[in-house]
């Protein structure tokens, strides 16, 4: 069965652009279900009434920016009616000059989505059969080969959008469905797909957006979003086997300090700790010598919370995007067309650098609550590293080591690349926002989170083990066994810890592990 995303009319939501890029080809061996996307009638109309705008100005005698100019700083060079195809050709080859490694497929297919939402907002210029073109080549699975380096964020992602508008011109080269490289003209015949021959105005309409970056910032929001859920419960885990304290996770401390983030992350950590032996048997203060947690453990929600309340806050200037029609020039609603600087991505490359920040600080407690279970001074009588036969065994020692790496990575990440402008085209691009190096490295420090994680859940649940017979509540009981279904995390002798741990990231990242934790919480938040 095939899901159908409707474009034109509504804005598109995170979670749809996530799931566009993220489906699987049409016809293809992989599993799970493929989304067809359709353009809306309505927007058909308009998309067929602002081209006949753009084609009213064609001949005209005053020089109009696309229509009939050159681009950028040779924008007030007028362009005879006989070479107007050929400039668009020429913008296109010309701006598909990336570099450097091709980047994910998910990416691309998110930065095509949301170009065809632009083209089908009306406000493009953009010519029927055109767009109709692009919309096939999405659905058939027809992946452009897009390099890591060639936008600047600014006047749009130009070299990543011209790699598929190369593409849809039959030139350059793609995946296809299956995954193959294949040179575009047979890609697109073998789709019955014919090329574009590209009409004034349409190459900066295919090209001028901040798709690249806007896809990659929804895709993140998206993961971030589970990840921090994970976050939650890998701290609850690590309170409970290092024989902390859950009473300063209480609902009525939380409210003192009304951080919205900050509660949930609480509210999931009481979830994850209820009903568990191991807290019990110290919970009598008479008994319990140690009057405050460390920060790692006592602080967590405050962390987590505030990386909760980034996302959030990326996620409403991903909404204001989501509804913008990018493009330069525009043609408005009263059918004028006008310059403007709304493909500069200043919005989105900060947001995208917000979240690099908060992804670092919170592997980096991740990463230091790891840290206390292997120090036999700190973990209050676990074995040193968490070792079957200290010594001879080394335990987790370097796994915290490649945790430590991944953390001191994620911090050069979080170094904003928005700050950062390098002024191009003569002068005329004076200052460009480095949105889509933003979104690049916010991907690597996604990856790199998931990864911090998934190590502390692995020595979460051997030090809890390590407690027997004590038993740990049943939301730890049950993420424990999810992770044993694909690795071993009980104490035993040492064996090769790399594959351990990337089994146990497949549980992360795919939701397996949060699924199993709801099954045994409810859900979470």
């Amino acid at each position: 069965m095939t899901s159908t995303v409707i474009l034109g009319d509504e804005p598109l939501t995170i979670d749809q652009v996530e799931a566009v890029a993220r489906s699987v080809p049409p016809g293809s061996d992989y599993l799970g279900e493929p989304i067809h996307v359709e353009v809306s009638e309505a927007a058909w109309g308009r998309v067929r009434h602002t081209r006949s705008v753009v084609e009213g100005l064609a001949d005209d005698t005053v020089a109009h920016y696309g229509i009939s100019t050159g681009f950028g700083a040779l924008a007030t060079m007028h362009i005879p009616v006989d070479k107007r195809h050929q400039l668009q050709r020429s913008l296109i080859r010309s701006h598909a000059a990336g570099a450097g490694p091709e980047v994910e497929r998910e990416v691309v297919r998110a930065l095509m989505l949301l170009r065809i939402q632009t083209l089908a907002t009306g406000r493009t210029g953009i010519r029927e059969e055109t767009l109709r073109a692009y919309v096939a080549m999405l659905n058939a699975g027809i992946t452009p080969v897009v390099h890591e380096y060639g936008s600047l964020g600014c006047s749009g992602d130009l070299a990543p959008l011209a790699h598929c508008a190369l593409a849809l011109m039959g030139e350059g080269t793609v995946r296809d469905a299956a995954g193959d490289l294949r040179s575009a003209a047979e890609a697109l015949a073998a789709a019955g797909i014919e090329p574009v021959d590209l009409a004034e105005k349409e190459g900066l309409a295919l090209i001028n957006g901040t798709d690249g970056m806007l896809g990659m910032l929804c895709m993140a929001i998206a993961d971030l979003r589970a990840l921090v859920t994970v976050a939650d419960i890998a701290a609850a885990m690590s309170v409970e086997g290092l024989l902390g304290t859950d009473d300063v996770f209480a609902a009525d401390l939380q409210a003192l300090r009304p951080q919205p983030g900050q509660a949930l992350s609480a509210a999931n950590m009481r979830k994850v700790l209820a009903v568990s032996e191991i807290r019990d048997s110290h919970r009598d203060p008479d008994a319990c010598t140690r009057v405050q947690d460390a920060y790692s453990l006592r602080c967590a929600p405050q962390v987590a919370g505030a990386v909760r309340d980034t996302i959030d806050h990326a996620a409403r200037v991903a909404g204001w995007e989501l509804a913008s029609a990018v493009d330069n020039p525009v043609v408005t609603l009263d059918d004028r067309v006008e310059s403007n600087g709304n493909f500069h991505g200043a919005p989105v490359a900060y947001v995208l650098d917000f979240l690099a920040i908060a992804a670092a600080d919170l592997a980096s407690m991740s990463e230091r609550r790891t840290d206390r279970f292997l120090d036999k001074a700190r973990n209050h009588g676990l074995h040193a590293f968490l070792a079957d036969d200290p010594g001879v065994d080394s335990g987790l020692m370097i796994a915290q080591y490649t945790q430590a790496a991944m953390v001191s990575e994620m911090k050069r990440l979080a170094a904003p690349a928005s700050v950062d402008s390098i002024p191009s085209s003569a002068m005329q691009e004076d200052h460009v926002s480095m949105g889509w190096g933003a979104a690049r490295k916010l991907r690597r420090s996604v990856d790199a989170l998931t990864h911090v994680l998934t190590i502390e859940l692995l020595a979460a649940a051997r030090g809890i083990q390590l407690r027997a017979p004590l038993r740990p509540s049943p939301v730890s009981a049950a993420v424990i066994a999810a992770l044993d279904e694909v690795t071993r995390t009980a104490p035993g002798p040492d064996r090769i810890l790399a594959d351990d741990i990337a089994e146990a990231v497949y549980a992360v990242a795919d939701g397996s592990l949060l699924a199993a934790a709801e099954a045994a919480a409810g859900p979470l938040n």
